[in-house]
């Protein structure tokens, strides 16, 4: 859908294997999911319906030396047009 191709064209988010470093802490993680999905915000003040946002969910495994990959830490994130957490928070690294 048009709206998912604009989310990853505006915001850089990297591809399935792409490794991302935690400005924040340093540490290494590995993209291991990348989909589609909706998150849900806050119901329309005049209609009360729900509403609905594209966005994109990345799912990230912490790389440690010597441990295969998806085992251990992993956590997941859902990314939309409306906010830059993931330019604040990661960058590419390959």
């Amino acid at each position: 859908m048009q709206e998912f191709e604009e989310i990853l064209r505006k915001k850089g988010l990297p591809d399935v294997g792409q490794v991302v470093r935690s400005k924040r802490f340093g540490t290494l993680w590995r993209v291991m999911e990348k989909r589609e999905t909706w998150q849900t915000i806050d119901d329309d003040p005049n209609t009360k319906q729900p509403r609905l946002l594209p966005a994109i969910y990345i799912a990230y495994w912490r790389m440690k030396e010597g441990v295969p990959p998806g085992v251990g830490k992993m956590m997941g994130y859902l990314y939309t047009l409306y906010d830059n957490t993931f330019e604040v928070n990661w960058e590419i690294v390959s």
